[in-house]
């Protein structure tokens, strides 16, 4: 328990980490940015495989690989659901961020709330890792989800400060943000605790959840700035140090 305590504050506190390092640079290329958000992605994506689909498939026994194509399903369109509620963070980071002095705070504070309601299965599979029972493989989601709540937390800063948010409520909202995802974490790894059943189900929706993200918020975004062939090099960088990783902890 005490370790995921401190996994959930480390991956809740990645977001405050990175909106500390937007106070300092306040204006990011697009391409560092999109480097950094393509590792992340790809840390992300050998996280979701190697730590949640392909153990949701193991534990799953006999129907294990209909029960995970279902929850990576019911996963993705839970989010896609959620998206119909937000704006995708892709559309506000791009052209909104970049005449951000001419943003509204009500549509500034709709991205800090489109970022922390993403939070919360990203959070949520972190905790479900750590309720499967194996340490090794739920530090690796978590480790993939806190790398990329680093560039997340970088974002939120400058669009605030632009709309006439003052330094102090900016900072309270990114530590709102890693909140949110602190909750998650609890209430995934609760959830799979009390009810191991729904162990193989939760890790494919908590794999589903993940894999959305990344392919609709995260390569759209890394993709849309001229530096595509950067940040592909940089998710294939990022998934190929986690593959080893897993390797070598397994």
């Amino acid at each position: 328990m005490k370790l995921v305590l401190l996994t959930a504050l480390g991956v809740g506190g990645a977001t405050v980490f990175g909106a500390l390092i937007g106070f300092i640079f306040k204006k990011m290329s697009h391409k560092f940015s999109d480097i950094i958000l393509s590792f992340a992605a790809g840390v992300m994506l050998a996280a979701a495989v190697l730590g949640l689909v392909i153990p949701s498939i193991e534990y799953g026994g006999k129907y294990g690989l209909v029960v995970t194509v279902a929850g990576i399903f019911a996963g993705a369109v839970c989010l896609n659901l959620i998206d119909k509620l937000v704006p995708h963070l892709h559309k506000i980071m791009g052209k909104d961020i970049e005449e951000h002095n001419n943003a509204n705070l009500g549509k500034v504070l709709l991205f800090v709330t489109a970022i922390a309601i993403h939070n919360l299965p990203e959070g949520i599979a972190a905790g479900v890792g750590f309720g499967s029972g194996d340490t090794s493989q739920a530090l690796l989601i978590a480790g993939g989800i806190a790398l990329q709540n680093i560039p997340e937390g970088m974002v939120i800063i400058a669009p605030m400060l632009a709309a006439g948010v003052k330094p102090g409520k900016t900072f309270v909202c990114a530590i709102l943000t890693g909140v949110i995802e602190v909750i998650g974490t609890f209430i995934g790894y609760f959830a799979v605790s009390v009810a191991s059943a729904v162990l193989p189900f939760a890790l494919a929706f908590a794999g589903g959840t993940m894999l959305y993200v990344i392919s609709d918020e995260m390569i759209p975004e890394t993709h849309a700035h001229g530096c595509e062939r950067g940040a592909t090099y940089a998710l294939l960088a990022g998934f190929c140090i986690m593959l080893i990783s897993d390797v070598l902890l397994g």
